[in-house]
């Protein structure tokens, strides 16, 4: 179990460079030429943020990507588990990550009133943090036993 944490947090830190090296200061891909869906389901569903092409495809790849071991192995329901458990607490500290290495922000910044695109919080953290660590702990809880 250390070695999938150890694992989870390092492709965390290779995304959130990679990913600050596309997007730079201008996080959720404000300046990027992707398309952005705004309509009001959208923005409820994702927090008050557009789907953009440059995320959709980005979580897509990192879907299809960590089930590359099932193509060697026997799939089984708790492996599932483990694979989204790993998504989830993946997306959740490659976000934080971001604005921890990115120069233009650092962990001081990391605050509601610099990263205006995450609009909802609680408490230090934006809202998706929280429900993305319940998922992440959830999953690997029951993919672990």
């Amino acid at each position: 179990m250390i070695c999938y944490f150890i694992f989870m947090v390092a492709l965390a830190v290779v995304l959130a460079l990679w990913e600050i090296q596309i997007e730079g200061k201008d996080g959720w891909a404000a300046k990027l030429p992707c398309w952005r869906i705004t309509n009001k389901l959208v923005l409820k569903l994702m927090g008050g943020r557009p789907l953009t092409g440059y995320h959709f495809y980005m979580v897509t790849f990192l879907i299809v990507i960590l089930h590359f071991p099932a193509v060697f192995t026997e799939w089984s329901f708790q492996k599932e588990l483990l694979v989204w458990g790993f998504l989830c607490g993946l997306l959740l500290l490659e976000d934080f990550f971001w604005f921890v290495l990115n120069p233009y922000y650092r962990l001081s910044k990391f605050r509601r009133d610099q990263i205006l695109w995450h609009r909802n919080w609680w408490g230090p953290a934006p809202d998706f943090y929280w429900w993305y660590l319940g998922a992440a702990a959830v999953l690997i809880y029951f993919g672990w036993r």
